[in-house]
């Protein structure tokens, strides 16, 4: 469970960046499915890159100063979930709005 917890951070933090990107971006808006699809993707790359990247990420550093050890770790997984869906989302929506015409 340890290990699936981040996951489930990365995803519902992806969906909810997808979802306000697409809220404040109506060029980028996929409807609500999807904007939820494209934000849990974006959000699961996005945390996996981030932990990935270790120490040197932005959702570490955030992690680090709300007290490190594993409420850091579900923080930065948060912090890279949401970034990498709203990222996700509103490159998706936009290069597909602009191909519907």
């Amino acid at each position: 469970m340890e290990a699936l917890l981040p996951i489930i951070i990365q995803v519902v933090a992806g969906a909810m960046g997808g979802g306000g990107i697409a809220s404040v971006l109506k060029s980028a808006d996929l409807g609500s499915m999807g904007n939820l699809i494209s934000g849990a993707l974006g959000g699961l790359g996005g945390g996996s890159i981030l932990g990935m990247l270790g120490g040197a990420g932005a959702g570490a550093a955030v992690g680090d100063a709300a007290g490190g050890g594993m409420l850091g770790s579900l923080i930065g997984s948060a912090v890279g979930g949401g970034a990498g869906g709203a990222i996700l989302t509103g490159i998706a929506g936009t290069i597909i709005n602009k191909m519907k015409g």
